[in-house]
This record gives C-alpha cells, structure tokens and sequence, in this order.
C-alpha cells in the first residue's frame, strides 16, 4: 500500500526538505518502518524505545488519530494520507 506522508516542518531535515513522502506499508508500524528505512532517524523521533509511538507525537490517517484505530496495528490503505503532529505546550 502506497501513502502520503505529511512530514511537519521540524523532522524535514531528514526527508531533504520533502513536506510529503510516499511510502510503503500494511498498517502503521510498517510505514514507520519504512519510513525510517528511507529516511533514517525518523523512527527515533516518532517511536519510543518499546517500539510504540510517543506520547507527545500525533498520528493521523485521513484526519482519524491513529491512537483510536490501533496505533501501530491501524491498518491503511493504498492512496491514504498520514500526518505527523507534533504535539504543542506551553501556555501561561
């Protein structure tokens, strides 16, 4: 399965500048996977040590957050497209 990953702005150094990549994968964590494989040092950024996706990083398939369809196991299909979110604090 082939989808459209939106890189945000801080992690574009390791895509060469690229704001979307495709990218290969079943579900989720195949697209990591293959992410990482095609543009190493993402899989760090976006994964914890366990292999699960950090906590202050957001995934999203076609707007849905991929923590409520599976996390890792969220299946895809050919032509979806993922957003990476990082997640924002701060506040007064």
């Amino acid at each position: 399965m082939s989808v459209t990953v939106r890189i945000p702005t801080p992690l574009r150094k390791l895509t060469a500048g690229a704001d979307e990549v495709s990218i290969e994968g079943a579900n989720v964590g195949a697209m990591i996977d293959n992410l990482e494989a095609a543009h190493p040092g993402l899989k760090e950024r976006l994964c914890d040590d366990t292999g699960e996706i950090r906590r202050f990083v957001n995934i999203y398939v076609n707007d849905e957050d991929v923590r409520f369809m599976g996390g890792r196991n969220a299946e895809l299909k050919d032509g979806d497209e993922l957003s990476i979110v990082p997640a924002i604090a701060g506040g007064i």
